[in-house]
């Protein structure tokens, strides 16, 4: 027998997920800020390319939030 879909925290593990991503992304960009000058190219390119997929990783937890918040309702 399937267990029953449970929601009820979904929201709030998305939230903290969205949290988490955005203070790894906040450091990895104080990061380059502090030291761009000492670290090589191929590292800077992996951070930013790193941080871009972090900002897209964060729409999608952004939109998830939004269709819970919907199926809450109904």
């Amino acid at each position: 027998m399937a267990k029953p879909d449970n929601r009820a925290d979904n929201v709030e593990h998305l939230q903290q997920s969205i949290q988490n991503t955005k203070q790894n992304l906040d450091e990895a960009e104080d990061y380059l800020n502090e030291f761009s000058s000492e670290i090589s190219d191929e590292e800077r390119a992996q951070i930013q390319n790193k941080n871009q997929r972090r900002k897209e990783s964060i729409a999608g937890f952004q939109s998830e939030v939004k269709d819970e918040a919907q199926h809450a309702q109904e």
